[in-house]
């Protein structure tokens, strides 16, 4: 199913993110996270992709693997970073092969392990890639008659690399009326920032659904590496204050990253959000445990439209 019509039909939606291992004992320690987390019937789960590095075959193939043993309804992201069209298409190919339903379109991170030249891709933004899965849908080549339902990413404390708000939402805008059906969010630790994007977005005409992104912190090293993997994110000063009490204590450290992140699910269902995904770095304790907390059912299965 699209995720759009999964919001439809059960929101709000919970969801988890994953990133391809590097090693086989890495992956199957992810694989064992993944079948915990399926007991829970997440809506969807979302696996990412470096695509100048060494995970780029594992994004595909941990995707299918998901799509062929699990219940779980796998999204993998896409991005500009180091293809050109062809690549796309090969990937796109693959991806309808295996009846995967969606793809997250993404601008990308540029590698850090190799040399990069980004005038050699063939898409420089978002909204390009946009573009080209909707005139690979047109083409008939995926099993669904609609081809890949299209996710894009919103940025509730601001594009890094967009400093003009007012110049972001034009972009935002763009890759929307482009063709995507939904957005997932970064990752933000104020709640604030995410009410007041989800109301710019309506004041630009933007009228897709919005996820918001949450990631717990659960140690010190992990803020420090949401610090780098997130440029930009802000650490509310309460948060930083509560860490600081118990730094010295690995699991109150946890303790409060879950409780906090706990607020902040609460306070977004409140406020009619229209799903929720977890950012997991591949382990399930925070995210199990904030699922308890929140007292949410096993999710109510969606029945497939005719294609």
């Amino acid at each position: 199913m699209h995720i759009s019509e999964i919001i439809r039909s059960d929101s709000p939606t919970f969801s988890f993110e994953f990133f391809p291992p590097k090693t086989a004992e890495a992956a199957e320690t992810l694989y064992h996270t993944i079948r915990e987390l399926e007991s829970y019937e997440p809506n969807f789960v979302s696996v990412t992709y470096g695509a100048g590095g060494s995970t780029r075959d594992l994004t595909h193939d941990l995707v299918e693997r998901i799509q062929r043993t699990t219940k779980l309804e796998p999204i993998p992201h896409l991005t500009c970073v180091c293809h050109n069209e062809e690549q796309i298409g090969a990937i796109l190919a693959r991806y309808a092969r295996a009846a995967i339903g969606n793809i997250l379109a993404l601008g990308g991170d540029q590698p850090r392990d190799l040399a990069y030249d980004e005038s050699r891709d063939s898409f420089q933004h978002a909204i390009d890639l946009v573009r080209f899965i909707r005139r690979f849908n047109e083409s008939g080549a995926h099993p669904d008659r609609r081809g890949f339902g299209v996710g894009v990413a919103g940025f509730p404390e601001g594009h890094p690399a967009t400093p003009n708000r007012l110049v972001e939402m034009d972009y935002l805008k763009a890759k929307v009326d482009a063709g995507a059906d939904y957005m997932v969010t970064q990752l933000f630790f104020d709640n604030r920032d995410f009410f007041d994007f989800r109301e710019r977005c309506t004041l630009a005409g933007i009228h897709v659904p919005i996820i918001a992104g949450i990631m717990p912190v659960t140690s010190i090293n992990g803020l420090k590496r949401i610090a780098e993997l997130a440029g930009g994110t802000r650490f509310p000063a309460r948060l930083l204050r509560a860490l600081q009490r118990c730094e010295s204590d690995p699991e109150g450290v946890r303790r409060v990253g879950v409780h906090f992140a706990l607020e902040q699910c609460h306070d977004l269902l409140d406020k009619n959000v229209a799903g929720i995904h977890f950012y997991t770095l591949n382990r399930s304790d925070a995210t199990r445990i904030i699922f308890d907390s929140l007292g949410i059912p096993r999710r109510r299965k969606v029945p497939a439209p005719a294609v």
